[in-house]
C-alpha cells in the first residue's frame, strides 16, 4: 500500500486529488498540507476519504512527512520548491504537477531527482501524454514546410501564461525541428508584427470562465491543415494521473522520470 501526502489539499486540484485516492486501490491518504494562514488548518479529513483513521490538515509537510512514501504536489513553484527539498531531506518521493517554474527552478528539480525520485509533469493526464508523442512524430514527418500555432485555453484563476502543456508542446516541436524554442517562440501577436517568420512557432493563451483547459495545435501549409486537439472536461483526468504517478514513483530509488515513463510510452 502506497501512503500519500496531498499538498495544497484543500484546493480545488488537493480535493480532486483526495477523492481519487479514496476510490483507488493500493495506495491511501496519510497527510494534507495546506498555507500557513489557510481556514482548514487544523480540519480533520472525513475518516472514508483517508482509509485509516482521521487526518488533520497541517501547515507543514516537515511535521507529517515520515509518515508517507510519496508526496503529491500542485501547489505554485515556490511553495513546490520548498516541499521538493523536505522530500529531499527525508529520502520521500515526489509528484510534481505544479506549473510556472522558471529555467533555474527547473534545475532545481532536476538536481533533486539525484538523489530522490521525482515525477515532473507540466500534465497528468493521459490524453495530453499521447499528443506529446503525437506532435513529436508529426513535426518530424513534415519538416519545416508547415506553420505551426499552438493555442490553450484556462479559467480564470490560472496564474501563469502560457500554460506549462503549451510550452512542453513547443518544447517537444523546437527539439524535433531543431529549433531554438527561445528565438523561435512567438507569445502572441499585436500591431503590425509583419510577415510570418518560416521558423516561428505561434503560442496564444485564452483566460475565460471555468474552462478546465483546452489545447489545440495546428500544423499549417498552403492547401491543407493538421489539428491536434485535447480538450479537459474535468480535472479529475489530472488527479487520476497523480495517483497513477505515485504509485509508480514510490517503487523507485531516485531519478527524474515524467508521465511518458509512468504509461510505459517513453520512446
Amino acid at each position: 500500500m502506497v501512503r500519500a501526502i496531498v499538498t495544497g489539499a484543500c484546493g480545488k486540484m488537493g480535493k480532486m486529488i483526495r477523492g481519487v485516492i479514496a476510490s483507488s486501490d493500493g495506495v491511501r491518504l496519510v497527510g494534507c498540507t495546506e498555507t500557513k494562514d489557510h481556514k482548514c488548518i487544523g480540519s480533520e479529513i472525513r475518516l472514508e476519504e483517508a482509509k485509516a483513521g482521521k487526518i488533520k490538515v497541517v501547515d507543514s509537510l516537515e511535521k507529517i512527512i515520515g509518515s508517507c512514501d510519496v508526496v503529491i504536489d500542485f501547489t505554485a513553484p515556490e511553495a513546490t520548491l520548498s516541499n521538493l527539498e523536505v522530500c529531499r531531506e527525508n529520502k520521500k518521493g515526489i509528484v510534481i504537477g505544479t506549473t510556472g517554474f522558471t529555467p533555474e527552478q527547473k534545475k532545481k528539480i532536476t538536481a533533486a531527482s539525484k538523489s530522490i525520485p521525482v515525477v515532473f509533469s507540466p500534465n497528468m493526464s493521459t490524453g495530453v501524454n499521447l499528443v506529446f508523442d503525437l506532435v513529436k512524430r508529426i513535426a518530424e514527418a513534415l519538416g519545416n514546410d508547415y506553420d505551426i500555432e499552438i493555442s490553450e485555453a484556462h479559467h480564470r484563476y490560472k496564474k501563469d501564461a502560457p500554460s506549462g502543456t503549451a510550452l512542453k508542446i513547443a518544447e517537444i516541436i523546437a527539439e524535433a525541428l531543431g529549433r531554438d524554442l527561445e528565438k523561435s517562440g512567438v507569445y502572441g501577436r499585436k500591431g503590425i508584427v509583419g510577415e510570418r517568420k518560416k521558423e516561428e512557432i505561434g503560442i496564444h493563451s485564452i483566460r475565460a470562465g471555468d474552462i478546465v483547459g483546452d489545447h489545440t495545435v495546428l500544423f499549417c501549409a498552403p492547401g491543407e491543415r493538421v489539428e491536434i486537439v485535447h480538450r479537459a472536461h474535468s480535472r479529475e483526468t489530472f488527479a487520476r494521473g497523480a495517483v497513477r504517478a505515485a504509485k509508480f514513483v514510490a517503487g523507485k530509488k531516485k531519478g527524474l522520470f515524467d508521465m511518458a515513463d509512468v504509461l510505459g510510452i517513453k520512446r
